[in-house]
């Protein structure tokens, strides 16, 4: 009786040792094969999930480390290049303002008071042929003083020791006066003589005289001006006219 008892007992024992042992080496066989476990595998794809991932957000050029913004081409995040831009600006705005206050503080008083008249004394005058339109002259006058200075109405133009004034362009009168800052220039456009041939009296002047007036018609606005002409002299005749003071070379010569 006591030997039946000692096989029942080892007999279970050894059944469950032997499955054990069983159990391992079919682990064993399914590790060796290249299969895998299935637990395993999961663990490889979360893996592969999470390079893929990296690689992605790299070829977003998102910052994964800084809460998702997104890295601009010279490496800053969003929130840093939105930063710089703003300095930017900025620095942009005060360079604006910085050109204002200079040009205000170094520009020249518009005021009447501080206006003066063009004339011989503080302008430089030219006064030379075109080639278009024909028969035409150019007047430039450029303002050499330091300040404002107002050219008023039209040139009086004398040839030699002609006393007779030029007829004058009534149409080409321009709204308002033509006002020189320090440097600027101001235009006239002189017709010599009919293209057509049409007019009388024709003559070749070596010299010439330019009047300036004053603020009232007809008034004298100062020291007058005497430019050089070609050495070959000029050529007009009785339909010898000038314009009003313009302020392009186009409207002096539009005429």
């Amino acid at each position: 009786m006591r030997t039946y008892r000692t096989a029942r007992t080892v007999r279970p024992s050894r059944l469950l040792v032997a499955a054990g042992a069983a159990l391992a080496a079919l682990s064993l066989t399914a590790c060796g094969d290249g299969t895998g476990m299935k637990d395993e595998g999961a663990a490889h794809a979360s893996v592969s999930v999470a390079e893929n991932s990296r690689r992605t957000d790299a070829g977003r050029g998102t910052d994964t480390g800084t809460g998702g913004n997104q890295t601009s081409p010279n490496g800053q995040t969003g929130a840093e290049t939105s930063a710089a831009g703003g300095q930017q600006g900025g620095s942009a705005g005060q360079g604006k303002g910085t050109v204002g206050q200079a040009s205000k503080k170094g520009g020249n008083s518009l005021a009447a008071a501080d206006r003066v008249t063009c004339n011989g004394a503080n302008t430089a005058v030219t006064m030379k042929p075109v080639a278009r339109p024909l028969n035409h002259m150019l007047i430039t006058v450029k303002n050499t003083g330091t300040k404002v200075c107002d050219l008023y109405y039209y040139p009086t133009v004398r040839f030699d020791q002609v006393q007779w004034a030029p007829r004058v362009i009534e149409e080409s009168q321009p709204q308002a006066v033509v006002t020189l800052a320090p440097g600027e220039s101001g235009y006239a456009g002189v017709l010599l003589s009919a293209a057509d041939g049409s007019g009388e009296n024709g003559t070749t002047a070596k010299k010439a005289t330019i009047r300036f007036q004053g603020s009232k018609p007809g008034s004298n606005g100062g020291a007058v001006a005497s430019p050089s002409l070609p050495a070959k002299g000029v050529y007009y005749d009785s339909t010898l006219a000038v314009t009003y003071w313009q302020s392009t070379i186009d409207d002096a010569l539009e005429y």
